[in-house]
């Protein structure tokens, strides 16, 4: 039996900092939900958890992104839609001035109409814009892109993936122009076009040929925005599941299992309280000296 030197209670205590160790991590875990919360607990699991985070982030930018392309995409095909109602107004103009029961004097009258309509369809290809960003001028009819300025030039490019390939993070969204002269119609445009004018009977016959050319060129725009808004929404659904799955990978990685970590946070409050007990019963063996002096 010694006294300077308690070899007992030193093991002790360095069992009951160990226990108290184990219950201090069980806490933590329990508190925030985290079976890792710093690169301690798992070095490897902390970096893989980090990645996917910020992939999942990206992600749901991403959505956002094409979400945002989608009503870029809404914004044009409207406009485009208002077009047609005025191409289709020009028709029947070209039609009621094809035909020889009207004169010069009401013939002016159907021409003065017919290029207010033509002027009505530049306006609103020229200020159809979406954040500022002209969609039917001409503004993104450029087969290229340039993204090097502050502001992009040519067609758009809409990013929505976590890298830069181009084969999986991102594509181009093209939009033809629909001027009055470049869907040749009215006297803005070429004065070769078909539907130039309807101020002659001649002319509101060859009229009625360009403007058809024209609401077919007006058309192919529509039908390629269509196809993009389609695609578009068929990519946010991808995105979304890549989203969920990374998710739920990164939860088992990360995520405490509740039910098993109460197991072990009970064995170790339990330890602990033992520990705690044999430590003060280990600090009262020196006493027990003093009654071989006595």
């Amino acid at each position: 039996m010694y006294i300077n030197h308690n070899q007992m209670a030193t093991n002790v205590a360095n069992t009951l900092t160990s226990h108290y160790g184990n219950l201090q991590t069980s806490t933590q875990r329990l508190s925030s939900g985290l079976r890792v919360n710093s690169a301690a607990d798992d070095a490897a699991g902390l970096a893989i958890r980090e990645l996917m985070r910020t992939d999942i982030a990206a992600l749901q930018q991403g959505v956002r992104n094409a979400n945002d392309a989608i009503s870029l995409i809404q914004t044009a095909d409207g406009a485009l839609g208002v077009i047609d109602e005025k191409l289709t107004r020009m028709k029947e103009l070209a039609e009621q001035a094809a035909t020889g029961t009207y004169d010069s004097t009401q013939r002016l009258m159907i021409e003065s109409e017919y290029q207010a309509m033509a002027s009505e369809i530049t306006r609103i290809a020229n200020s159809t814009d979406f954040n500022g960003i002209h969609l039917l001028n001409g503004n993104l009819s450029s087969s290229v892109h340039s993204g090097t300025a502050m502001t992009s030039t040519g067609k758009m490019k809409i990013h929505f993936g976590t890298a830069n390939d181009s084969a999986e993070d991102y594509y181009y969204i093209q939009i033809g122009t629909s001027t009055a002269s470049a869907l040749g119609v009215g006297n803005q445009a070429d004065a070769n076009s078909k539907a130039y004018t309807v101020s002659t009977q001649a002319a509101a016959q060859k009229a009625l040929v360009g403007l058809t050319d024209a609401v077919v060129s007006k058309d192919k725009i529509r039908a390629h925005l269509g196809a993009l808004q389609n695609r578009l929404e068929n990519t946010i659904s991808n995105l979304t599941t890549q989203a969920e799955n990374l998710q739920a990978a990164e939860s088992r990685i990360s995520d405490v299992d509740v039910a098993t970590e109460m197991t072990q946070f009970v064995r170790n409050q339990i330890l602990t309280q033992s520990a705690v007990a044999m430590l003060s019963q280990a600090n009262s063996m020196p006493q027990m000296a003093m009654q071989l002096i006595g």
